[in-house]
């Protein structure tokens, strides 16, 4: 058997070769799925495998099935590259496999959580007190905010959610925009809220939530334990809604402001985009993913609260044998997962390789290219559907039908890789520009290939 040595740095430049074929492979093909099952099953042997024998299966069995999205030209689902320096810190992460459950069983996990947490406080303009959860994407940061929420809006009527639970609880008033993420409506039912407590909120003419149907809504019933969910980045358009006002109104009506930011939460870092997102230290809660806009590996996102008392009471648990629990809130306290992947270093590196003028500079090229994408797009006769505010761009291409065929071209040709997306009714080619390594080469060979296959 090799010694691990030689085993890691083999799987180290097959991933290294990997990426640099990026910017060259096709980014998207149709894959033969019954070929790809066949070459990952068959019956479990009984004896033991050498382990480079392994790498090499694994690597053979996926090559024909992977996707470009680490790639240049890949513009769905918000998906962003991998920096180097974050990339190389994942994989020295999965070498020191460090349980970061809190600072007994990796001190070295946490305090490189903490460390990130507080440059991303910064950079966000989120409030340095509050705490940050290291969680796997929006949808865990969500349900963590919004933990947090209900167990707030119930502390302040009396109610100890964690308790008691929520047979016989006041009833709880969710307010989201009509345009809100289904992640909010999941983390509603995995919270036993469920869907149906939702109260829409309008939304104007680019997917920002209307101020004065959000005024009307809150005065619509009583005082009471209310959560209102607020976004920054409206899937499909990019669209944030005024955050300073609306906080303001919540917080007047005796409410918990939660922000879903995914990806729009990083315009704050910018001083081009921070007034989109003006006022969202108003907040009570953020989500926010690390794996979309800043470039870090899958999966990284972050749940953060302004009141971490509140944070650790919603999620955080104690057991006899689990030594070091119970202080400070960090690590495990934060999140729903106690055996938990040391994905701080990732982020440290990636936040320490761009810096504060780098991570801006990231957002300021993506949405300039996104605008590049809607003029090249509009010069060629195509419509952008909505306001380019950031980095998504909605492209019809006459009627649905048409679209369709045009997006299902476009992922077959590999060029590029677009999704297609409902919007108003109508179907629609979305576009996310999110990767650090895409320029405006990549954007006007994308161009090409979409007006090529549309014509």
């Amino acid at each position: 058997m090799e010694e691990p040595s030689s085993l890691f740095r083999r799987a180290a430049e097959h991933a290294a070769d990997y990426r640099r074929s990026l910017p060259d492979r096709p980014v998207g093909v149709p894959a033969d799925h019954a070929a790809l099952t066949d070459a990952f099953s068959g019956p479990l042997p009984a004896a033991p495998c050498p382990p480079e024998r392994v790498l090499a299966e694994l690597v053979a069995a996926a090559e024909p099935g992977l996707v470009a999205s680490a790639g240049p030209r890949y513009f769905g689902f918000v998906v962003g590259g991998a920096l180097p320096a974050a990339t190389a810190a994942d994989i020295l992460a999965a070498g020191w496999d460090q349980l970061a459950f809190n600072a007994v069983t990796s001190p070295a996990a946490v305090a490189a959580e903490t460390a990130a947490g507080g440059w991303l406080k910064e950079l966000l303009g989120i409030p340095a007190a509050s705490s940050v959860g290291f969680v796997t994407g929006a949808q865990a940061a969500n349900t963590a905010g919004l933990a947090a929420a209900r167990h707030q809006v119930l502390a302040d009527v009396g109610w100890d959610a964690e308790r008691r639970g929520l047979l016989g609880a006041p009833p709880i008033r969710v307010i989201a925009g009509d345009e809100r993420h289904g992640t909010i409506d999941r983390s509603l039912r995995l919270l036993g809220l469920g869907t149906d407590v939702v109260e829409p909120v309008a939304t104007g003419a680019n997917g920002a939530v209307d101020l004065e149907s959000l005024r009307a809504v809150l005065r619509a019933d009583g005082p009471g334990p209310t959560i209102v969910c607020l976004q920054a980045g409206n899937v499909n358009t990019g669209a944030c809604d005024e955050l300073r006002e609306a906080c303001e109104l919540v917080h007047r009506h005796g409410g918990w402001a939660h922000v879903d930011g995914a990806f729009g939460l990083w315009a704050a870092a910018s001083p081009t985009t921070r007034h989109l997102v003006d006022g969202l230290e108003l907040a009570d809660s953020w989500a926010c993913d690390g794996h979309k806009w800043l470039n870090l590996p899958y999966d990284s996102a972050f749940a953060f609260c302004a009141r971490p008392d509140v944070h650790a009471a919603a999620m955080s648990y104690a057991a006899a044998y689990l030594v070091g629990s119970g202080g400070a809130p960090a690590g495990a306290d934060l999140t729903a997962e106690s055996s938990r992947r040391a994905r701080g270093f990732a982020v440290w590196a990636g936040l320490r390789e761009l810096g504060r003028d780098g991570v801006a500079a990231l957002v300021d090229r993506c949405c300039a290219l996104a605008r590049r994408f809607a003029e090249g797009l509009t010069a060629a006769g195509f419509e952008v559907a909505n306001e380019v505010v950031l980095n998504q761009v909605l492209v019809g291409f006459g009627d649905d039908a048409r679209t369709d065929r045009v997006v299902a071209a476009v992922q077959a040709d590999g060029t590029c890789w677009a999704g297609g997306t409902t919007w108003r009714g109508r179907r629609l080619m979305r576009l996310s520009v999110s990767n650090a390594a895409t320029t405006e080469a990549d954007v006007d060979r994308s161009i090409a290939a979409i007006v090529r296959l549309a014509a």
